[in-house]
């Protein structure tokens, strides 16, 4: 796991997993339903609706007249420990339809009759004790006994709609969090406040990396200097590692007429999702939530030889997509983005060739940036699909064959895939043990259907190529997120906006200052020189605010000396190192893109 070689934060333990513990997910359920017996204890109006666990806890949507506040919270956590006290237990019980409804009329809970309503029999509830119940599949613990006093919190409320619809109800969610353990519990607390110290909004922010501009509209990035030269760093090592592979590059429009949309199938299933159409000359045209169209009617514009698959384009593709307000977060979801997109159309015995040589590419690009432990999904065929059986089986094992050419464990989600092909999905854990959804390299039999894609086979028949969709950053806005809070905000050495600020001590040695400056930037190093005036003590302190990987300290003696005394965030004092051999080591330093300089400190008098 990448761990920043500068931080003395302890590691992270090994928190278990709700997907992974049958007890922490039945300690969970259940810590939702004593949560809501709670709630309706202290609060007899409110009505309950769904309370499901999550991967770090659970929560409530209430419908209560008035808005649940901090001391309500305390309140509520107080009862439930008096509830698990009490060691009730939980039980299921079958029923039939009429007489859960009759049950939920009795207790005036209309969200629960809507519910029912979505229910097939049996009807299963769980009741807790003799005095609340819940329509509810389970699984629970059998005891309130079972569940840890001291491992559990509530953490806080949030507005959330009814069913998801802005349309509908307005709710209040009480969100907790449950483990087995107060050890566990207090490790689930350091890490939220080590997740909040490394939150990229606020780094983006202090770092002045980037901003959404509320003017402009939510969910559009602003990239400032400082993060625009960042990313045209990712973008050129994207790019090249690209070219290497064997790759070419597309770039395409950001609108087209709404038919192409309705032919690939967009417009029919993933309307929601777009912006609504424009005018223009009579045509109706759609900004593009997505690059494939495009990249499909490349591939379309001329007749293809078999001889000339595999084809491997890759483009850097802005796409617009609505998201409601409440969901937009940061970089992370936006109505902007660019997707680092690929597509190979290849023949059906290349298919496991072409993903090995994808999940070596995908290995390579994320590693750079320290992403080096991976959880791997397969997802098959689901029940609803297209395409013949024998394509999918080649393509399912085409997939297989290369995550076990590679060497990856990975698990299988059956009938997971999509209606069009199986796929993979790659998720990249960061330094505090996260795991963020990333890669996803997908077959696909439909959209070369739509479109008639053909190349001319070397029986001289006319055949439907395979095509493979593939991202590895998924968008670099989402990525450039997860990496600053990755490295929280202390980028490595070749990645950071301002590589090295120069400190002059006073101002008879700004000649001297200035010519290093210039020989910096000739040497390819992002340098710069800070005028204003502070004492060394305030200039290193606003260094150190900004995270900048080396800080050169200029005085009389390295005016003279022709040196500079460098102070590395990453490897200490360095000492007074010669101009030649801090620029040799910085030129190396970007182009092997090291998180450092590699120089060692030099050693004090009497070592």
């Amino acid at each position: 796991m990448p761990v920043n070689p500068s931080s003395s934060e302890p590691a992270p333990i090994a928190l278990p997993k709700t997907s992974e513990s049958n007890q922490l997910l039945r300690i969970r359920h259940s810590m939702s339903h004593v949560l809501a017996m709670a709630v309706q204890k202290l609060f007899p109006q409110a009505q309950v609706t769904i309370g499901p666990w999550t991967e770090s806890g659970f929560y409530y949507d209430f419908d209560n007249p008035d808005p649940f506040t901090e001391a309500d919270l305390k309140a509520i956590k107080k009862e439930m420990g008096k509830i698990i006290g009490r060691r009730l237990p939980l039980e299921r019980i079958e029923v039939s339809r009429n007489e859960a409804e009759a049950r939920i009329k009795a207790q005036n809970e209309p969200y629960k009759l809507e519910i029912l309503a979505g229910i097939q029999e049996p009807i299963s509830l769980y009741t807790l004790g003799e005095e609340w119940w819940d329509l509810c599949a389970g699984p629970h613990v059998a005891n309130t006994s079972e569940l840890n006093p001291k491992a559990f919190e509530l953490e806080s409320v949030a507005g959330a709609y009814w069913r998801g619809d802005e349309t509908k109800a307005q709710l209040q969610r009480i969100y907790g969090t449950a483990w087995e353990t107060a050890e566990q519990l207090a490790e689930h607390k350091r890490r939220k406040e080590e997740a909040k110290r490394r939150d990229h909004r606020r780094l983006g922010t202090d770092l002045n990396l980037f901003s959404i501009e509320d003017e402009a509209g939510a969910g559009l990035v602003f990239w400032h200097p400082r993060g625009a030269r960042m990313r045209l760093l990712i973008e050129d090592f994207w790019r090249q590692a690209h070219f290497a592979a064997g790759y070419e590059l597309l770039y395409t429009p950001h609108v087209a007429d709404i038919s192409l949309w309705k032919t690939s199938g967009h417009l029919d299933f993933y309307a929601e999702s777009m912006f609504g159409p424009m005018q223009v000359d009579e045509r109706q045209y759609q900004l593009k939530p997505m690059n494939c169209p495009f990249h499909v009617l490349t591939y379309a514009s001329t007749l293809r030889s078999y001889r000339e698959l595999p084809i491997r384009w890759a483009e850097l593709g802005t796409v617009y997509r609505y998201e409601r307000p409440g969901v937009m977060h940061g970089l992370m979801r936006v109505r902007g983005f660019t997707q680092d997109d690929a597509h190979v159309f290849c023949l059906p015995e290349q298919i496991s060739d072409e993903i090995l040589r994808i999940l070596d590419l995908t290995e390579e690009i994320l590693s750079t940036f320290d992403f080096k432990t991976y959880e791997i999904n397969l997802s098959t065929r689901p029940e609803k699909s297209i395409g013949e059986d024998a394509v999918w089986e080649l393509a399912t094992q085409g997939l297989i064959e290369a995550l076990d050419r590679k060497g990856w464990a990975y698990k299988i989600d059956e009938g997971g895939g999509a209606f069009y092909g199986p796929k993979i999905d790659l998720k990249i854990e960061d330094a505090i043990g996260r795991m963020w959804q990333c890669s996803t390299i997908q077959l696909d039999f439909n959209l070369p259907e739509r479109f008639e894609l053909e190349y001319v086979a070397a029986d001289g028949s006319r055949m439907r190529p395979i095509m493979i969709h593939r991202a590895i950053f998924g968008s670099l806005e989402r990525f450039f997120g997860i990496m600053t809070e990755n490295y929280a905000g202390d980028f490595p050495f070749w990645l950071a906006p301002e590589q090295i600020r120069l400190l002059p001590v006073t101002d008879e040695v700004m000649p001297y200052a200035e010519q290093l400056l210039e020989q910096l930037k000739a040497a390819g190093i992002r340098a710069t020189l800070d005028l204003s005036g502070e004492r060394l003590g305030k200039l290193i302190r606003n260094g150190e605010q900004m995270k900048i990987p080396l800080l050169g300290v200029i005085g009389a003696k390295e005016a003279e000396t022709g040196a500079v005394s460098l102070r590395s965030r990453r490897e200490g004092e360095l000492g007074s190192v010669a101009v030649a051999n801090l620029l040799a080591a910085a030129v190396t330093a970007n182009a092997e893109r090291a998180a450092g300089l590699g120089l060692p400190a030099v050693p004090t008098p009497g070592q």
